[in-house]
């Protein structure tokens, strides 16, 4: 299989629509200059966060929120559904974040939170949401369209950190933060290229690490949404069956599942690692790896490079497109559109509403 990942020709067969190109430029979207549209408000005190998103469209504010835990002093929360919270009033911020624009579960909840009042932003690259943003003058940021949500990760960081600057809940600082590891992320990049050879290659040796079996990533406190973003793209990548869970929880629970049956488990496990994460997080890990040793495959530990966790994210997210690029390669399937979910979506427009 290494024969395959290092043979332009086969990667070019298999890869039509070049995911491999988009995602070496990913590192591009940490300097996409980013703009608010209709940005005023009424400068109304803000007592919660809600941002309402699907799959990939969620994964950017997973990981703000995880970014900005020990900074913003009010509830942050997801919702990935087509309702809102009760307590979403006045004094909420809800932020609809939609790659494609036409969500059906974002629409509804953004609905809902315009009807309770809520102050609202948007971030999308199009379709229903950019229509309701205009027509509304509500703010909002407009994204690059083309790519697929799993792969415009960044470009939603960018957006989530521009809105919540614009309604005054974060200083500047993380736009120029994510701005200023460009360069550092363009290097990092290069070394998962399809041109660098699999002995040189991390990206081509996770995906032939875990080809062929169930793929279960585990991530610590600060890097679940990491776990969460790597299931998604051997999911929608990789055309893959593939999980996540994260420590400690995991040792609360999972943690048993593994000792019984069966015996023979085709799984391929992945830890996610932080240096920044607390040290009694580095200690489960390494004692659940032990006590499970010989009834569940030992643990491939990916430790995270870069110095602050806004950098460890990004760095995770992109060589998660990477790899799973590559597993799709082994699994001679096309990396890039996602039929099965596009139908669902098509099928279920076709339904009466409740």
């Amino acid at each position: 299989m290494t024969d395959i990942l290092d043979n332009k020709n086969v990667i070019a067969q298999r890869d039509p629509a070049g995911a491999l190109e988009v995602i070496a430029n990913q590192y591009k979207q940490a300097q996409f200059e980013v703009k608010v549209e209709n940005a005023s408000h009424d400068n109304r005190d803000i007592s919660s966060i809600v941002v309402t998103g699907m799959g990939g469209s969620a994964l950017a504010a997973l990981l703000v929120k995880v970014l900005l835990k020990q900074e913003v002093p009010i509830p942050f929360e997801i919702v990935r559904d087509y309702d809102i919270p009760a307590y979403v009033g006045e004094g909420t911020l809800v932020i609809a974040s939609s790659y494609s624009g036409n969500t059906e579960e974002t629409l509804s909840a953004l609905e809902q939170a315009r009807k309770k009042g809520a102050q609202v932003g948007i971030v999308t690259s199009g379709g229903q949401l950019a229509d309701i943003a205009v027509q509304n003058d509500i703010a909002h940021v407009s994204l690059p369209s083309g790519a697929q949500p799993r792969m415009a990760t960044i470009y939603n960081l960018r957006g989530l950190f521009a809105l919540l600057e614009a309604f005054g809940v974060v200083g500047g600082h993380w736009l120029a933060d994510l701005a200023g590891i460009g360069a550092w992320l363009e290097a990092e990049t290069a070394k998962w290229t399809p041109d660098v050879p699999t002995e040189q290659n991390l990206a081509k040796q996770l995906a032939l690490e875990t080809i062929g079996k169930v793929q279960i990533f585990y991530g610590g406190p600060v890097t679940a949404p990491l776990a969460y973003k790597w299931k998604i793209s051997f999911n929608e990548t990789a055309k893959n069956v593939a999980f996540w869970n994260e420590y400690p929880e995991f040792n609360h629970n999972e943690f048993m599942g593994w000792t019984s049956h069966p015996v023979e488990k085709p799984f391929a496990v992945v830890d996610i690692i932080s240096s920044l994460d607390r040290q009694r997080v580095h200690q489960r890990f390494e004692l659940s790896d032990k006590l499970l040793s010989g009834q569940r495959p030992h643990a491939y530990t990916l430790e995270l490079q870069g110095e602050t966790l806004l950098a460890q994210l990004v760095w995770g997210a992109i060589l998660a497109d990477f790899a799973s690029t590559y597993a799709a390669i082994l699994n001679q399937v096309d990396p890039t559109p996602v039929a099965l979910i596009e139908k669902l979506k098509q099928e279920l427009a076709e339904l009466p509403t409740a």
